[in-house]
């Protein structure tokens, strides 16, 4: 038993790459977190979508608040061990009726880390049902390595960043969707094939892609990153540390996010560049 997984939820996580539903917080905690979200949205004029959806816990009080939250983090010890980072984040918003759309890929294939021990845990601040687009998995797809992916810029509605799609023939006929409600997450291996289809629901999906790895992993890449450190100790010092937020959007933190997102931008076209070179 682990201090927040069943043995049982630990085992299927090793063995299918993925485990959900997780309690994480109430429904309204999460309306909170929601509204917090979208005040910001309305009052800056912009989604925080494809773009501008990298590492907003600098930035954030109340997304700060979900990185170290001890259901949250609990669970991903229970995967990965008590030393934690969190390596990176990502806000995944869809629209109701939007077209927008998650291609198959795998979370590894740009981030250059070795070994590559990185769990994502997805957390819901509204409901991702399958009707809303919720994620999609090839069960047990982790233990294949690293698959080939080709870049598809002109893919407008792939929320992705570069569009990265899987180009080898893939077995989804035997796939499952993760449904996680307001307050709950899921859990997925960073070479765990996946998508999520457009949202077709009344409401808008919003959901964290919460990136933790243990300390002893490190970044490839010649660029140094930053990371947070959000349980236990580092006794490797791979990355630079990121300072918790102190207030919501302040000079101070959004001067620590653009560096930090300077950083990350850099080193994801450098793992670009080097996995095309590889490939070809």
């Amino acid at each position: 038993m682990g201090k927040k997984l069943t043995e049982a939820q630990i085992e299927r996580y090793q063995r299918d790459g993925f485990v959900y539903p997780i309690d994480a917080f109430t429904a309204e905690e999460a309306r909170r977190y929601r509204r917090a979200m979208e005040e910001f949205e309305a009052a800056h004029g912009t989604e925080l979508t494809r773009g501008h959806n990298f590492k907003p816990h600098l930035l954030f009080t109340w997304v700060d608040e979900i990185v170290h939250h001890p259901a949250i983090v609990d669970a991903v010890e229970d995967v990965i061990g008590p030393d934690i980072r969190l390596f990176h984040l990502s806000v995944w918003p869809k629209n109701a009726g939007d077209a927008a759309y998650v291609s198959w890929h795998q979370d590894a294939t740009y981030f250059g880390l070795e070994p590559p021990v990185e769990v994502t845990a997805w957390v819901a601040l509204t409901d991702a049902s399958i009707e809303a687009g919720c994620m999609e998995v090839v069960p047990g797809s982790h233990t294949l390595g690293q698959l080939h992916h080709a870049e598809n810029s002109e893919a407008t509605h792939n929320l992705l960043s570069r569009g990265q799609t899987i180009t080898v023939d893939l077995d989804t006929s035997r796939t499952e969707f993760m449904p996680v409600r307001a307050g709950q997450f899921s859990l997925h291996h960073t070479l765990l094939v996946h998508n999520s289809r457009p949202n077709l629901s009344a409401d808008r999906r919003i959901g964290l892609g919460l990136s933790y790895i243990p300390t002893n992993v490190h970044c490839t890449s010649r660029t140094r990153l930053t990371a947070m450190l959000v349980r236990g100790t580092d006794r490797y010092g791979h990355f630079d540390d990121e300072p918790r937020p102190r207030v919501d959007f302040g000079a101070a933190e959004r001067a620590v996010h653009a560096d930090a997102v300077a950083r990350f931008r850099a080193s994801n076209a450098e793992q670009t560049s080097r996995y095309a070179s590889a490939v070809r």
